[in-house]
């Protein structure tokens, strides 16, 4: 399977760091084809600017002509594997600005025509959906306020996908006070699943 791999964070000695190694080596050995982007060393501008904003549906190709190895990745892949940690509620702020600028009319989406309806999909080639990430709240208060950010990927990103799209959720909670034992855990079940992709 052609898996695409997109990491955030900005610390490379962090745990994130040896999730995203863990989930690299896993992959690999289990025979799938990777492309895996960091975008913080690669220092993607997460920013939508006022130009690309007065362009986006009119001019989508002036935004496709900006970030295109990722707009090809995203054409390229069978599923999207997502490594990055919950900080207030959702994704780091790069990892959402890479959504803004690279999730396109035409690439990842047809906008509605009509009041009423829904976007059209371009990428019901997706076929499974991996998202590993790491938070300091409790799993108990997560559940209470409905975990927004594992809602925004696995509902309504993933409702983009394969209407018969597999989506995994590996969530480690309290990381600032838990132990070694329980980083190390964590990381063998992220091995273990991913093997099983």
């Amino acid at each position: 399977m052609r898996v695409l791999v997109i990491y955030a964070h900005p610390v490379p000695t962090s745990f994130n760091a040896a999730i995203f190694e863990t989930v690299k080596k896993s992959l690999r050995a289990a025979g799938h084809e990777l492309r895996a982007v960091d975008l913080y060393a690669e220092n993607f501008q997460p920013v939508l600017t006022r130009e690309e904003r007065e362009a986006y549906i009119e001019n989508t190709d002036l935004l496709i002509q900006r970030v295109p190895e990722h707009v090809e990745n995203l054409r390229w892949a069978e599923a999207l594997v997502f490594v990055f940690p919950t900080w207030f509620y959702g994704p780091p702020a790069i990892l959402k600005g890479w959504f803004e600028r690279v999730w396109l009319p035409g690439v990842t989406f047809k906008p509605a025509e009509k009041k009423g309806h829904r976007t059209a999909s371009c990428i019901r080639h997706i076929k499974r959906l991996v998202v590993v990430t790491t938070s300091g709240a409790p799993a108990w208060w997560m559940v209470l306020i409905g975990n927004p950010c594992k809602r925004f990927l696995m509902r309504g990103m993933r409702s983009q996908f394969n209407a018969k799209c597999k989506g995994v959720w590996l969530q480690l909670y309290e990381m600032n006070v838990i132990n070694e034992a329980k980083r190390k855990a964590f990381l063998g079940k992220v091995e273990r699943r991913l093997a099983r992709l």
